[in-house]
């Protein structure tokens, strides 16, 4: 099966700047197929870490709500908390994140309602029946929601190679306790040789899980919870995944996870990836390295497998910016992914996101 994923650049004109672009791209892709008059619709983003500034710029946001409005709906702006320990981890905090990036309602013209509460235990159990999990945990009020609308910016990831859709839906809308069991196997090893004491992972770790040993790191793998955030914070590089047995699993959780959140919402769920800064690593860094290509455009879709499938092809057909993080895998046509995260075969998702009928690798590219 072949699916539509449609297509923008980044080029405006006086007659059409380019958020009315977005405008036509959503119309064109079917959102008014998605959305019913009186729908609550979730929006779901990713409002950014403190300090990141590679999140989508919340006036883009603005034009999604508005059509989601014109289509009938009412929608309002979401996202759950975050396991590891940063701005984001219970809904206050969250919140005001979310504010001081710029997604007020003054400027997105719609509510945000963190989807798990106020720390992250408002969750709703989706049985499943799969392989990993009989059942998920995804946050109440996206459960609860008519429809739902993923808006992810699409970037490297240290974990699954590239986020995007299917990230953003089953890692960004599961509650804490969804979030924990897909990291579940996931402790980290550190390397003596480059660990240098610094004491960094240390002071970030929400479980205090890591303790300073003659001046080295230590984890402590029953007390870890597999969240991943002392391989970001990491200024040496000195903790890593166990990469062989952790991501295939990982990868696969997260896609059950994808599956979890769209039960129920057959037909009820619309599918938009901003190709634009696209940073090497994850929005949930307080910080944002420099893009490893150029703006690429925007692309929408009803098929979460099919839009990550484009969105990676999209970009790796580019040729890569200089001075950046990526050095191998330059060329036009060349695995930019691959090129940052050689250990990852960021392939998984989309193979087993496929053979779980969640959608087609397989897609025709309309530019609009």
């Amino acid at each position: 099966m072949t699916s539509k994923i449609y297509f923008i650049d980044m080029r405006a004109t006086i007659k059409e700047n380019f958020l009315a672009k977005i405008g036509r791209l959503m119309e064109t892709a079917g959102i008014s197929t998605v959305i019913e008059k009186r729908d609550l619709t979730a929006v779901k983003i990713h409002f950014g870490e403190m300090g990141n500034a590679a999140f989508i710029r919340p006036v883009y946001i603005r034009k999604v709500v508005e059509m989601v409005k014109q289509a009938g709906g009412m929608p309002f702006l979401t996202d759950a908390n975050t396991l590891y320990a940063g701005t984001r981890s219970d809904a206050p905090h969250h919140l005001t994140t979310a504010i001081a990036n710029g997604f007020a309602f003054a400027v997105v013209q719609a509510p945000l309602i963190i989807a798990d509460g106020l720390r992250g235990k408002n969750e709703t159990p989706v049985p499943i029946h799969q392989k990993r999990f009989d059942s998920v945990y995804i946050g109440t009020d996206i459960v609860e929601a008519n429809a739902l609308v993923s808006v992810a910016h699409f970037k490297g990831h240290e974990l699954s190679g590239f986020g995007g859709t299917i990230k953003n839906v089953g890692m960004g809308c599961a509650s804490r306790k969804g979030k924990l069991a897909q990291h579940s196997g996931l402790s980290p090893k550190i390397s003596d040789e480059l660990c240098i004491g610094c004491g960094e992972c240390q002071d970030h770790c929400s479980q205090h899980a890591i303790s300073m040993v003659d001046e080295r790191a230590q984890i402590d793998a029953e007390a870890c919870i597999g969240c991943g955030e002392c391989i970001l914070i990491c200024p040496n590089e000195a903790i890593t995944v166990q990469w062989n047995q952790s991501i295939p699993v990982f990868l696969e959780n997260m896609v059950e996870y994808t599956m979890g959140v769209l039960k129920g919402k057959d037909n009820k769920a619309f599918f938009i990836n901003f190709i634009t800064d696209v940073s090497p690593a994850c929005d949930c860094y307080p910080a944002n390295d420099a893009p490893i290509v150029k703006n690429i455009g925007v692309v929408a879709s009803t098929d979460p497998v099919a839009i990550d499938q484009a969105s990676v092809d999209l970009v790796n057909a580019e040729p890569a910016l200089a001075g950046t993080r990526l050095t191998t895998n330059t060329a036009p046509g060349e695995d930019k992914f691959k090129g940052i995260y050689p250990k990852v075969n960021w392939e998984i998702q989309l193979d087993y996101a496929e053979k779980l009928g969640l959608g087609s690798r397989t897609y025709e590219l309309v530019k609009l």
